[in-house]
């Protein structure tokens, strides 16, 4: 297994969790620190520690989620000495010859009565 593949697997596991800990919060200080600590009780921790852990939560996530993207650009195997187009190599020479155009098709025949708008009539 490459070390681009094990920071893959890292930063989908880290994107979850860090989906998962945003979804619990609530925007407007309820979500799951009102239902542990609910009614002014003391419950798991209280209000404010489970506020201050899923706000550390988050901010931990999000740092190790972007040093894992950072260094998964590291990891990648770029294939040293190898070049997949001519045009990023500057000792390719072209060796064949360019293709000729294709011939111009000929004009359709007209008859002059017919360019003029007239019509086939015999007097």
């Amino acid at each position: 297994m490459s070390t681009f593949t094990i920071f893959l697997i890292l930063i989908v596991v880290v994107a979850f969790l860090l989906v998962v800990v945003i979804m619990v919060q609530n925007p407007k200080g309820g979500g799951l620190s009102s239902s542990f600590g609910g009614g002014g009780t003391q419950q798991l921790g209280g209000v404010k520690k489970t506020t201050d852990f899923l706000d550390k939560s988050t901010w931990t996530l999000s740092t190790l989620l972007l040093v894992l993207i950072l260094l998964s650009n590291v990891a990648i195997n770029r294939g040293e000495g190898t070049v997949d187009s001519k045009a990023f190599d500057p000792d390719a020479t072209t060796s064949q010859p360019l293709p000729a155009a294709p011939d111009a098709p000929a004009p359709l025949p007209t008859s002059g009565d017919d360019a003029a708008g007239g019509t086939d009539t015999q007097p």
